[in-house]
């Protein structure tokens, strides 16, 4: 089997991360809190956000992992790279890639968003989060970064489990 262009690569991963970015993170701006006119909460909540991440990764890569490997995350690419199941040439690309098409997403949902009749990005804390006066608990910068690096290791550390070649066969995106 032909192997894909570098082009047809990052076309894919930049589609698959526009994918990520804009499902994710547009549930999250603009579905997870939705309070009607009786203050009655019709939005999808922290589940629902993590369901839409969720999903939009398994439709990336259904639909792009064929093509690019599905990475449409730094961390992800950098990982499988250190693991020796990336070439470091396609590193720097890739990456380019990925922010370009997860900042391409933000403006889009940013579009979006401030179509609302009143919106003001600054006061409705618009797709911030964080540390700090940012975060819902109230956790400082060194606990945010904490987590986000524990938590983006487990992750990769189950991408490079789900895709070795010893790793059960079943699931066509994932499996090696």
């Amino acid at each position: 089997m032909r192997q894909p262009s570098l082009a047809a690569k990052l076309g894919a991963e930049a589609l698959g991360t526009f994918l990520l970015v804009f499902g994710g993170c547009g549930a999250a701006i603009l579905a997870a809190k939705f309070l009607t006119d009786d203050d009655v909460q019709l939005g999808i909540g922290f589940v629902g956000v993590s369901l839409a991440f969720g999903l939009s990764v398994l439709v990336g890569a259904y639909a792009f992992g064929h093509v690019s490997g599905g990475h449409f995350n730094p961390a992800v690419t950098i990982g499988l790279a250190i693991a020796k199941r990336f070439e470091w040439k396609g590193v720097l690309p890739y990456i380019v890639t990925q922010l370009v098409a997860a900042s391409l997403a933000g403006a889009v949902l940013f579009a979006i968003a401030s179509g609302k009749q009143g919106f003001n990005a600054v006061e409705s804390g618009f797709a911030s989060n964080g540390y700090g006066d940012r975060s819902p608990g109230g956790y400082g910068l060194v606990a945010g970064l904490i987590i986000e690096i524990v938590i983006t290791a487990v992750f990769v550390y189950v991408i490079l489990g789900a895709t070795d070649d010893r790793a059960p066969k079943g699931f066509a995106p994932i499996d090696g």
